[in-house]
């Protein structure tokens, strides 16, 4: 039979629960074997089952997962915040307002300079297993920059949105609802080609949940999915807005009322597809906000993700074994729940059933861990265990 068997797999993530898999919702398999056809997964069991094919690799009883789905990501920007993070590490606080640096910095930076920076974070997202990464504007604010920062996220994934609602821009300091104007006119016109999804930053210092709700249903008019940034800075009604405009996910929920968590877990059940909790570790590592808790969300029934959060000022890592780490050790999450959170869960986020799991028609991305078990991505924090990845049946990286 054409194609890669993979085999000799000590533990393997399918994300695929049923009899004879452990873990629940993660559906491992022991001893086991997956065949990759085209680019997608044509098999999958026990390795003594398997059928012959073409190119055999053997784990030697390694782990093997899905590939991580990084479902929230600003990696098209210009500048460096580095002095910021300093100073915030002496003691003074995160506020929304450090993104206008950002915005001076990409408004200066040429198409090809914002091109090269993501690539190369996409490059450092691939070799530590991120296989599907949504990318978002936001550090452009005029009609051409935002355009052309989503022309770039296009070159590097399909998972593109418009951001142009991050924060109100300096020359319309004293004229915001202007330059809601301008996001949901000119702005959205030019974006929406180039996007699948549009956000709002829902915060004190960016936009109202007024402002937000017209800004979304906006691009939502226009057929662009929706999501949305709330709870990072404080409470407010952010997130029961994204449950109600039927928002793909909700993002950073650090501060959450028990009327949002009903709300997201209300969202899901009975065939419907409800708002994903999307929580972003780097972000209170970097920032020293207090993390969400995972454990609260997980309890009433949310679906959660975890994702970078890639961007250079409040949290700039590209590692999701480093998120996975943290959202085990400081935000109440098992091991188990985490990797789900990480690939499933991201996935869920992006409204995606080809990612995040390995089955029989799914995405060929995968990711071989030079451990016996997912268990070591926390376990054994800021290692790299992350050895050959295969995106697309393509395999790149270090075999065990």
């Amino acid at each position: 039979m054409p194609g890669t068997l993979l085999t000799d797999i000590g533990r393997l993530v399918t994300n695929v629960p049923g009899p004879g898999r452990e873990g629940g919702p993660l559906g491992v398999l022991s001893d086991a074997a997956v065949l990759i056809e085209n680019g997608r997964v044509g098999w999958v069991g026990a390795r003594d089952d398997a059928p012959t094919a073409t190119t055999t690799h053997r784990l030697g009883g390694l782990a093997l997962i899905p590939g991580f789905v990084d479902s929230h990501t600003h990696i098209v920007f210009g500048g460096d915040r580095a002095e910021e993070f300093e100073a915030r590490m002496a003691g003074r606080p995160y506020s929304a307002g450090g993104i206008r640096s950002t915005v001076a910095a990409t408004r200066r930076a040429s198409t090809s300079e914002l091109g090269d920076r993501a690539r190369h974070l996409l490059a450092e997202m691939r070799a530590q297993g991120t296989t599907t990464v949504e990318v978002k504007s936001g550090y452009g604010l005029t009609v051409d920059d935002e355009r052309r920062l989503l022309q770039v996220a296009r070159e590097v994934t399909d998972e593109t949105t418009f951001l142009g609602a991050h924060v109100v821009p300096p020359e319309f300091a004293d004229d915001p609802d202007g330059y809601v104007d301008l996001v949901v006119g000119d702005m959205l016109a030019a974006c929406a080609p180039h996007a699948r999804w549009i956000d709002a930053f829902c915060e004190t210092g960016a936009f109202t949940p007024e402002q937000s709700r017209r800004i979304l249903s906006a691009g939502a008019a226009r057929g662009l999915g929706v999501r949305l940034h709330a709870g990072q800075l404080g409470a407010g009604t952010g997130v029961r807005l994204a449950v109600e405009l039927g928002a793909a996910s909700v993002d950073h929920c650090t501060y959450l009322t028990d009327e949002d968590v009903t709300a997201l877990a209300s969202s899901w059940g009975d065939g419907r597809i409800g708002t994903v909790a999307t929580l972003l570790p780097g972000v209170e590592f970097s920032t020293r906000h207090p993390y969400p808790d995972a454990r609260r969300l997980i309890d009433a029934g949310v679906t959660v993700a975890i994702a970078s959060d890639c961007n250079p000022g409040s949290s700039f890592t590209s590692s999701m074994p480093f998120c996975i780490a943290v959202a085990v050790r400081d935000m109440h999450m098992t091991p188990d729940e985490a990797l789900w959170a990480a690939t499933a869960g991201g996935a869920a986020a992006l409204r995606r059933t080809d990612v995040g799991r390995v089955a029989v028609g799914a995405r060929a991305d995968l990711v071989e861990l030079l451990a016996p078990s997912h268990v070591h991505l926390a376990y054994r924090p800021g290692v790299p265990l992350v050895g050959r990845v295969w995106k697309d049946g393509i395999g790149t990286g270090l075999a065990g």
